[in-house]
């Protein structure tokens, strides 16, 4: 199962609630009632804005460390020659950036446990 944005964004607006102003003297009958749920549209607005800065981060060249997830990191690649496979023609790939992600140890644990 692959995890998309909207799943991503109905997760984040199932799991996190706000806790509603009450009246100085008012008690709730049902606990349930004393909070409230993001919107769609707020959850998605979280999401998108929580990739943005992690992109930007990336952009500028800046590792990104998410605890007891992993961590982002910024390589450097060389140019190397290459082989284009349909015609068999030398061509020369040009160095750039890449993102590699590494685990964190909390994380392959609880993906390693039986």
């Amino acid at each position: 199962m692959t995890l998309t944005k909207g799943k991503l964004v109905e997760s984040v607006r199932q799991r996190v609630s706000l806790v509603r102003k009450q009246k100085p003297f008012q008690r709730s009958l049902f606990p349930e009632m004393e909070r409230q749920y993001l919107s769609k549209e707020r959850a998605s607005k979280l999401v998108d804005r929580v990739f943005e800065i992690i992109k930007s981060s990336l952009e500028r060249g800046d590792d990104v460390l998410i605890s007891g997830f992993g961590k982002f990191k910024v390589r450097f690649r060389w140019a190397k020659k290459g082989r284009n496979p349909q015609t068999g023609q030398s061509i020369i790939i040009p160095s750039r950036r890449i993102v590699t992600f590494q685990a964190s140890k909390k994380l392959r644990e609880k993906m390693n446990k039986k």
